[in-house]
């Protein structure tokens, strides 16, 4: 019998990272975003998931950053509202292979998946947790903006590490 879940988002975070200057990193979040599992085992290893993330949601801490990303130069928010990402199947070996869409561009990543298992809460509902962690590379995405620094570094890297830790609700 399949089962049905839906994130929690009171006990969700999606976050990035990515170089500043080729010197510091920079860490920014997307605060809105849904996402759901069906799964007829409950090691989700044949488990569909589904995540729709809102890029208005974008939060990196400052304002006219928040606004650049927002802008045509990276995500284009006014033409391309949501990322997502569809699994080709469950978690397999602790990985996770699936569809992501950003902007109009749709490519197969795979992240590690690390499953913290399930419980029942004192509210007799059952939660699972997983942590996914990877890299992709921007431009793959059509994120192309650039500059320079005077030392020829990237004032933007092109990588971005991914911190996505959900927890799930049982319907």
């Amino acid at each position: 019998m399949k089962t049905k879940w839906l994130t929690d988002p009171a006990h969700s975070e999606i976050f990035f990272k990515v170089k500043h200057m080729v010197i510091s990193t920079v860490t920014g979040e997307f605060t809105k975003f849904q996402g759901s599992i069906e799964s007829e085992s409950d090691d989700f290893s044949n488990a569909k998931f589904d995540f729709s993330i809102d890029v208005d949601s974008i939060n990196t801490k400052i304002a006219d950053r928040d606004t650049h990303l927002k802008s045509e130069d990276f995500f284009d928010v006014s033409h391309y509202p949501k990322l997502t990402f569809t699994s080709n199947s469950g978690i397999k070996d602790n990985k996770i292979t699936g569809i992501l869409t950003i902007r109009d561009v749709s490519k197969e990543i795979t992240l590690d998946a690390d499953f913290g298992g399930i419980i029942k809460d004192p509210w007799n509902n059952q939660r699972a947790g997983f942590e996914f962690t990877g890299k992709l590379n921007r431009k793959d995405f059509g994120l192309n903006w650039s500059q320079m620094t005077e030392a020829g570094g990237l004032v933007v890297s092109n990588e971005v590490k991914l911190q996505i830790n959900l927890e799930f609700i049982a319907q």
